[in-house]
């Protein structure tokens, strides 16, 4: 394995993280903030437990997973989707380095700023809802599965974009109101019959989930199920990226 090469892709990709880190850790930071402030202290004061959770400590792993989806989407698509852009690319593509190297180099950068954040937004929820996490290494493993798997599907995204405006389409107007119905507010089992099965069909549900079991040890649908599908999409996203390495598709035109 060609560590150097891991090495040079990760350390560009971090360099510009560090080089704009206020605006990439406080726009997420505060935005999330606001959701505390709002739902978790104003809001979640006047509302009942769920589960035998606090509204406000209820709330905290889907807002952290929702800012967790988003950030890695966005930093690995925009992260692949530059060098397009300038060019540089074809440099990566005629250097000696494996296909398996370039994803843990552009994808490692992108998962580790979103883990970062999410640390950080995980801190910033203490100030303003008390919480306890049940299952602190499973949180811990949890949240890097989550940043890797949807690192790799922002790294396809930024591969298929043909324009910076497409970048954020999908986190827009996909994953944000996904990870909205995907129970991050509320229990699915508040939901009439009918709705608690139109919502199994969203994917975000078994993310949002699979997080809050980590925290709590409760979830509304089983944690085996949300870590099988979970795994099962981040080696979909490894299969078609590999799949475009091989064959070049929207990478040498």
């Amino acid at each position: 394995m060609n560590l150097h090469a891991i090495k040079a892709i990760y350390a560009f990709e971090m360099g510009r993280f560090l080089r704009t880190i206020f605006q990439s850790i406080a726009s997420p930071v505060l935005s999330t903030s606001l959701y505390f402030i709002v739902f978790g202290s104003a809001i979640g004061s006047q509302m009942t437990e769920i589960g035998g959770v606090s509204y406000g400590a209820f709330i905290v792993p889907g807002l952290i997973m929702l800012t967790v989806l988003t950030e890695s989407v966005s930093n690995s698509s925009f992260g692949i989707y530059l060098p397009r852009f300038t060019g540089t690319i074809y440099e990566v593509l005629s250097a000696p380095v494996e296909v398996g190297e370039v994803i843990l180099g552009y994808v490692g950068a992108a998962a580790t700023k979103s883990v970062i954040i999410g640390t950080i937004i995980l801190g910033t929820a203490r100030l303003f809802v008390p919480f306890e996490i049940v299952h602190p290494l499973a949180t811990a493993g949890y949240l890097v599965l989550i940043a890797v798997t949807f690192s790799l599907f922002g790294f396809i995204l930024g591969i298929l974009a043909d324009g910076f405006e497409k970048l954020q389409i999908v986190p827009m107007l996909i994953i944000t109101p996904l990870t909205f119905l995907g129970g991050t507010f509320y229990s699915i089992s508040m939901l009439p019959p009918a709705w608690q099965t139109v919502t199994l069909f969203n994917p975000i549900v078994y993310l949002v989930n699979g997080f809050r079991w980590t925290f709590y040890g409760k979830a509304d649908v089983n944690i085996a199920v949300s870590l099988g599908m979970t795994v099962l999409f981040m080696v979909v996203c490894v299969g078609i990226i590999s799949w475009v390495f091989r064959t070049g598709y929207r990478l040498r035109t």
